[in-house]
């Protein structure tokens, strides 16, 4: 992983916190059980920039709901957008 575990609602919001706009395509899904694996591109407004990053999302399901949520992807693509 490109930065290290980021855990509760407001340590995710914090790194966000620039993003003013993000739209996910997701070409492809897999699941089986309670595990879910999404290729994602990430389409973001990040600091007045346009960054496209694509990612990977593996997700771990519990009664409907996502448990745990793992992001996959290239830290260079999104600072070389954004710097």
């Amino acid at each position: 992983m490109p930065v290290g575990p980021i855990s509760g609602r407001n340590n995710v919001r914090g790194m966000t916190a620039d993003w003013t706009a993000t739209q996910s395509d997701v070409p492809n899904i897999v699941g089986s059980g309670d595990i879910v694996i999404a290729e994602r591109l990430d389409r973001t407004q990040a600091g007045g920039e346009a960054v496209d990053l694509p990612c990977t999302g593996v997700f771990e399901m519990e009664n409907g709901k996502i448990r745990v949520w793992r992001d996959y992807f290239d830290i260079a693509t999104f600072t070389k957008a954004i710097l």
